[in-house]
């Protein structure tokens, strides 16, 4: 029970007002989650991404984004491309290693980390790694193949280190949280 400041009657408490207040808030962030899927869903053209230079004569040897990404799965997040389903359904066929003779480690396994924190557990899914990258893109220089020999951060992710490498750049952004840390804690 909260206490009004001017008296000492309890305040207002009415469950419609705050089922009210509640189911506008809802409201709002499903509008301006809406409005920003929007804006983002549209590919800035390369003469406007302030990457290229728009005077440069070979900006119009270039695929434009939307040209080249509209045909693949969408995403709600990054650059709208569902990466993991493209190459799942065979819209996409990247080449895993540099070298063609090298063989490929396809692996199957998750390894479950954050395990003490507060946030739910992350599951890692070896496989939509290993589809992708060849094991030497991140062992032994960014992680560790020894259990325990890795203490991940956030903070470094966030500053482009660890998953940070590839999240953020090339990956899905790191404000998908749900995406990595995605594995409920059991009730104690």
């Amino acid at each position: 029970m909260s206490w009004s400041r001017r008296s000492a009657e309890p305040a207002s408490t009415s469950r419609d007002s705050g089922a009210s207040r509640a189911a506008l808030s809802l409201l709002w962030g499903a509008i301006l989650c809406c409005i920003s899927t929007a804006i983002a869903a549209q590919w800035t053209p390369l003469a406007r991404d302030e990457i290229h230079d728009p005077s440069s004569p070979a900006l119009r040897m270039l695929q434009e984004p939307a040209q080249a990404l509209s045909t693949l799965p969408r995403d709600s997040a990054g650059n709208q491309v569902d990466w993991m389903r493209a190459l799942n359904e065979g819209n996409i066929a990247p080449r895993a290693k540099l070298n063609d003779e090298a063989p490929i480690r396809l692996r199957e396994d998750h390894i479950l980390l954050n395990l003490r924190g507060g946030m739910p557990i992350v599951r890692f899914p070896h496989r939509s790694h290993t589809q992708w990258l060849d094991c030497s893109n991140c062992h032994e220089h960014i992680f560790k193949s020894k259990v325990g020999a890795n203490r991940l951060s956030m903070f470094a992710i966030l500053q482009g280190e660890q998953c940070g490498v590839c999240h953020g750049a090339v990956s899905f952004p790191l404000t998908e949280c749900a995406r990595c840390h995605n594995t409920p804690r059991e009730k104690k």
